[in-house]
């Protein structure tokens, strides 16, 4: 490439980052570097859909209630504020662009889901909402004149100058380990989560966290890594892939079953199947404990098989590749990792404690989603903030508040923890997700997490640290992302002694005011 200077640079081609640069793109020339397709994301699995009140007798007052409520007293209410109340004019932004949303007599269908008061979920084709927000977007940034694309190429760091982001250093993702450094005075980090930390995820192979581990490297502060939320519902068959089934499957009428084929939930909470995930994620986990490992059933055949497959065809269809028809027997279900409701700190409008340097989407935490995400916020919230992000590089934003170090919040770094006697594992990233699935999954204590905190230490160190080999391959670097990203959940989770929200503790089961408080580390 001839050009290596732009006014944008953005890292990840998920919803958050194509809704970026599009907008960006009104004010200048934008570079999107993505490590794999430009449509290789989690954005485009996200099936139930997405949240807004927009619906008769719905209100950004009452949206505002639910996300509060469901992020177990670790929502920042201004953040809530933000979203609700532009939520619905980001769903006019989508259609003015061509989204197709799912229609009932000309008007747009509102599905209902756990811990939403009212029906405020928009659908597009089904259960397909992510995908076609995703091609849609990816469609205009195709065409944009504006806009540069680097597929299959991986950012290795943010470029900082004097305090400030400076630009990013880029390497091919197809075994060439020749760099290249594009500069810009605006970086935009939107590259998802970190699901593929854990033996089971719902998300895409990309989804290694690497945006959290550059920014958290450059300098940035991150927040609430503790809290990673596990879909309850993911289908759980042999030979099958760790497929997500959608919470609106759920709010259709579908009923969880243990092993036995009797119903459960209403014995675990008063909302029974529409009760918050990690309520549900923690019942399951508990019935296959019961039942000696064996899936709990999600059964949503008691309806029309009509509006079953029209409803979810995509569910509907990968069910039956696997030889299972859904309109006539239960599913197996167990729960997976699924939503990363930490991330690089962020203000409301999308900027870190580095200037320059801003954040957006699931990579990012303004502590919208608290202790436990609302279902469907989390595609609005791709949407409210990378605006917001666009329209603070335009100077149309509050002067930037530092965060008061007496603020109430717990700060620290990645403790430098005792060794233990293991050795580096000849399968990296395998023994990794094994490792944080058994010890930082859905259920932690101490001991265990402080194992593993001395366990990710040594393997970092004997990985990259002084005595190790630099990184040279995409895959180096990768690894070393994850390695740092696992260290974060794990020191965020050790420090946490109480259980709140996606986080829970056996040894401290329940909440305590005294950590009514956000876990904030940096290097």
């Amino acid at each position: 490439m001839d050009r290596t200077s732009y006014d944008y640079i953005v890292i990840g081609s998920g919803i958050a980052g194509l809704n970026t640069a599009l907008l960006a793109a009104e004010h200048g020339s934008v570079l999107v570097v993505t490590k794999g397709r430009i449509d290789d994301c989690n954005s485009r699995y996200a099936q139930g859909g997405i949240a807004a009140a927009i619906g008769p007798g719905d209100s950004a007052t009452l949206h505002e209630r639910d996300t509060l409520e469901a992020g177990a007293g670790l929502c920042s209410p201004e953040a809530v504020g933000v979203l609700t109340g532009q939520g619905p004019d980001s769903i006019a932004g989508l259609i003015r662009w061509g989204v197709p949303f799912d229609t009932i007599h000309g008007q747009i269908a509102l599905g209902r889901e756990g811990a939403h008061s009212m029906p405020r979920i928009l659908h597009a084709g089904g259960d397909a909402t992510g995908q076609h927000i995703e091609d849609t977007l990816a469609h205009r940034v195709r065409i944009s004149e504006r806009i540069t694309v680097l597929e299959y190429t991986h950012a290795i760091r943010v470029c900082v100058a004097d305090g400030a982001a400076a630009g990013v250093e880029v390497m091919g993702t197809n075994g060439d380990t020749g760099r290249q450094v594009f500069q810009s005075d605006v970086v935009v980090v939107s590259t998802g989560g970190a699901g593929r930390l854990y033996r089971y995820t719902t998300n895409p192979e990309v989804a290694t966290g690497d945006g959290v581990a550059l920014a958290y490297l450059a300098g940035a502060e991150v927040m609430d890594m503790e809290f990673y939320q596990f879909h309850p519902t993911a289908l759980w068959l042999e030979g099958a892939p760790t497929f997500l089934l959608s919470e609106a499957m759920r709010g259709e009428g579908a009923i969880l079953r243990n092993a036995h084929g009797d119903p459960f939930m209403a014995s675990h909470h008063a909302m029974g199947d529409l009760a918050p995930r990690d309520v549900v994620s923690r019942a399951i986990a508990s019935e296959m404990e019961r039942a000696d490992g064996r899936p709990a059933m999600l059964d949503i055949s008691h309806l029309p098989a009509a509006t079953v497959a029209s409803r979810f065809p995509t569910i509907y269809a990968e069910c039956r590749r696997y030889g299972l028809d859904i309109t006539r027997e239960p599913i197996p279900v167990a729960p997976a990792a699924h939503y990363m409701m930490g991330g690089i700190r962020i203000d409301t409008w999308g900027r870190t404690n580095v200037d320059g340097l801003y954040a957006c989407g699931e990579a990012a935490c303004a502590a919208v989603h608290g202790a436990n995400r609302l279902a469907s916020n989390s595609l609005l919230d791709t949407l409210v903030f990378s605006r917001r992000l666009v329209e603070a590089t335009l100077g149309n934003a509050p002067e930037y508040e530092a965060s008061d170090e007496s603020d109430g919040n717990t700060r620290a770094g990645l403790a430098n923890r005792a060794m233990v006697c293991t050795t580096v594992p000849e399968r990296g990233k395998e023994n990794l997700r094994d490792l944080m699935w058994r010890n930082v999954g859905i259920a932690r204590n101490g001991t265990r997490l402080l194992l593993t905190a001395r366990i990710l230490n040594l393997w970092q160190r004997q990985y990259y640290g002084t005595s190790g080999p630099a990184p040279q391959a995409a895959e180096d670097f990768e690894l070393r992302n994850m390695l740092v990203v696992a260290r974060l959940i794990v020191e965020a989770a050790l420090q946490r002694r109480e259980s709140r929200g996606a986080h829970y503790r056996e040894d401290f089961p329940e909440p305590s005011e005294e950590w009514r408080r956000h876990i904030v580390l940096r290097d």
